[in-house]
């Protein structure tokens, strides 16, 4: 529901506000995504920020308006399940510390692995390199040795003849590939190939084919570049390869060593020496799986050790915690246990020291409070007696007063005067010392609160009259019915009003009803001097004033604001307030309809629609068309419909419509001073309200004066003369 939002209570007076009233003139985050970035060619930056929106919002409950399906299916499938762990992410700092510490000690385990592995691999390579070469140099001098046994003579006569050797030479190299294999069964292979294209060679006659030993193939297990380099330097070379039964097979990897050589004819072949990894790949795995579960091990027991040493560190700092929330509950004689010398128990001493010092000094001021709500009431009763006493001679001097000189007839009518008001101060510090005592009943019946406020608006109509403000209200059409107390709610709406002429510098004061959702509020605006910054929190305190001069002057006592915030509260109700410097305020009073029903929001928005801020003007701009005495309130366009305030329950006194006249003089006076002046006055641009201040926004005036007692007495005393 629009109107509904989470209430906040100002602790030092009671006040409510509701974060809608509050900050309504932040601009409102859409519940889907922009419209730019729905479009099809959407970055991908735009759709990762628009799926984090959209899970924002979701998690945060503000799933109305339209949303792409999605983000609705990434808000419900990948955001929603995870919202448990994050709050438990967020709020445990033991959980925080040791996977932090898991996570950094996995990854200095898996460096140190790779490190370790590399070293291995290499250690490995190396031997196994060494290991070849040995044995592929004795290998090639004896397949040498085997070849000639009287020198190269023959070897380079028979490479002067063209290659034209010995029919013998196919089985010569068979020979020589199984006698050179025999002592390395499983340890290499060898491979004996033809100088030159190997396929070509293959193909004569298979006198000169490849010769191998085992079931590898030759052609595919020799890697062809290494042939091309033996076909073109004399030497030793090698190169890792991979061993192959066949052209399919994905082999094993080896260390291919190779030379030329010459065979019985003098002519060239290359020899190779195949040199498997089986047993150093065996090894490295050995090696790899023990440090794998040595790393395993190894995080496992930081993480133990993390979550232990983190716990004694956490353990005493969640007590801290848990005490700190019973001692605010008013436990006062918890403390921490202290064990040791360490810091975490000097921590402790401390903080019960401290505890220690907050209760006696708490005791203190609760006996002194205690004391000075006895020695009100005590002070308030006592005085009543001679009080009544003093009245009722006053009474019989004030009617024998034409009798009197001059001199001692203004007399007699200055001392009831201020006896008036000695009585309206003795009654209020007895209400306040009611609602200490806890001793303030509620009497509720159903109200219609449009006639308790004609009865305020009737007695405060002689003071605005010589104010020279005119008294109007709007949303008077329909029943505005609640279960309250009227003697109450008529006190609280008498001390708005009377406030409101007597700050509002002669402008209009406009009363505005309304009821939706539960609730019923009236709102009491004026155009006055308005409030500075700071003053909100201030105003419904006992005995505070914004001016105290002021209020000599118009005979506040500071009291009057502080019992009508105790007469909202009693009600389970909210007396907030919102005002501008020289843009005058708002007092705004919200009631449930149903006694004992909680609020969840107020029908009509705290910050007016004829801000400065909603009518776009700044603190030192003026209204383009001013209404007169009527206050700042400027005609917008016929043609602008002003925007849905976020803040307003349905139906809740969006609209202004003029009451139609009644027949009482007061009312006369009120409706037709009122018209359709301000019926277009909501400022074409809405923002919401920004609390001005918070809850509680404050009159100029100060904590509340009880002038409407003083507007009551000086129409008496009127009746007197």
């Amino acid at each position: 529901m629009p109107g509904d939002g989470a209430t906040r209570r100002d602790p030092r007076n009671g006040a409510q506000a509701t974060d809608g009233d509050v900050k309504d003139g932040e601009a409102k985050r859409p519940s889907g995504a922009p419209a730019g970035e729905r479009a099809g060619g959407a970055s991908g930056v735009s759709l990762l920020r628009r799926l984090w929106r959209a899970g924002r919002l979701w998690s945060d409950g503000a799933g109305a308006g339209p949303v792409h399906p999605v983000l609705r299916l990434y808000a419900r499938w990948v955001r929603r399940p995870l919202l448990p762990a994050m709050r438990l992410w967020r709020r445990n700092i033991q959980l925080r510390v040791v996977a932090t510490t898991l996570l950094m000690s996995l990854g200095v385990v898996l460096l140190l692995g790779v490190v370790v592995i590399g070293q291995v691999r290499n250690g490995l390579f190396d031997a196994k390199r060494h290991a070849a070469q040995s044995q592929a140099e004795g290998g090639f001098k004896a397949a040498r040795d085997a070849a000639d046994p009287a020198g190269d003579a023959r070897a380079q006569d028979g490479a002067q003849s063209g290659g034209r050797g010995n029919p013998d030479s196919g089985a010569w190299l068979t020979a020589l590939v199984q006698q050179l294999a025999s002592g390395g069964q499983g340890v290499y292979h060898v491979v004996a190939l033809s100088a030159g294209d190997g396929d070509a060679s293959a193909a004569g006659g298979g006198t000169r084919g490849p010769r191998a030993s085992g079931d590898i193939d030759p052609q595919h297990s020799v890697p062809a570049d290494l042939r091309r380099e033996l076909d073109t330097h004399t030497g030793t070379f090698e190169k890792p390869g991979t061993i192959k039964r066949n052209a399919s097979d994905e082999g094993e990897p080896a260390l291919i060593v190779g030379k030329r050589l010459y065979d019985v004819n003098g002519r060239p072949y290359q020899l190779y020496y195949l040199f498997p990894f089986t047993q150093e790949e065996k090894s490295l795995s050995l090696v790899k799986g023990t440090l794998a579960t040595a790393g395993v091990f190894v995080v496992v027991l930081l993480g133990a050790i993390a979550w232990l040493v983190v716990r004694q560190i956490v353990t005493p700092v969640r007590m801290a915690a848990s005490i700190s929330e019973r001692l605010a509950a008013g436990f006062l004689q918890e403390r921490m246990k202290v064990t040791g010398e360490d810091d975490i128990a000097r921590l402790g001493e401390a903080f019960n020291k401290m505890a220690q010092n907050l209760q006696v000094k708490i005791q203190q001021l609760e006996e002194l409070s205690r004391m000075q709500r006895r020695f009100v009431s005590d002070v308030s009763h006592e005085l009543r007696t001679p009080l009544t006493t003093v009245r009722m001679a006053a009474d019989v001097i004030h009617e024998a007063r034409d009798g009197f000189d001059p001199v001692t007839a203004r007399s007699a009518e200055l001392l009831l005067g201020q006896l008036d008001r000695f009585e309206s101060l003795l009654a209020d510090l007895l209400e306040i010392s009611r609602f200490d005592a806890g001793a303030a009943a509620l009497e509720a019946e159903p109200v219609d609160l449009r006639d308790v406020v004609n009865r305020v608006l009737d007695g405060a109509a002689p003071l605005a009259e010589r104010k020279g403000s005119r008294l109007l209200v709007r949303g008077a059409e329909q029943p505005v019915i609640a279960e309250a107390d009227s003697r109450r709610v008529e006190r609280v709406l008498r001390n708005l009003v009377v406030n409101a002429v007597e700050h509002g510098e002669g402008r209009d004061v406009v009363v505005r009803l309304a009821a939706a959702g539960g609730a019923v509020a009236v709102a009491v605006r004026d155009y006055g001097v308005g409030l500075k910054p700071g003053e909100a929190t201030r105003v419904f305190n006992r005995f505070w004033r914004a001016d105290p001069a002021r209020a000599r002057t118009t005979g506040g006592t500071g009291l009057g604001l502080s019992i009508a915030v105790e007469d909202a509260r009693l009600h389970g109700g909210w007396l907030q307030a919102w005002g501008e410097p020289g843009g005058g305020s708002q007092f705004r009073l919200t009631l449930p309809a149903v006694a004992g029903d909680a609020l969840r929001g107020s029908p009509i928005p705290l910050e007016p629609e004829d801000s400065r801020r909603n009518r776009g003007v700044n603190e030192a701009g003026v209204p383009s068309t001013p209404s007169g005495r009527g206050g700042p309130l400027g005609q917008p366009s016929r043609n602008v419909r002003p925007a849905a305030d976020p803040t307003a329950l349905p139906g809740s006194g969006a609209r202004v419509v003029t009451r139609p006249p009644v027949s009482s003089a007061g009312g006369d006076a009120r409706d037709e001073a009122g018209g359709d002046e301000r019926d277009g006055a909501r400022g074409d641009a809405r923002e919401g309200a920004d609390g001005a201040d918070g809850a509680g926004g404050a009159h100029g005036r100060g904590s509340g004066s009880d002038d409407g007692g003083d507007a009551g007495r000086d129409d008496e005393q009127r009746r007197r003369a």
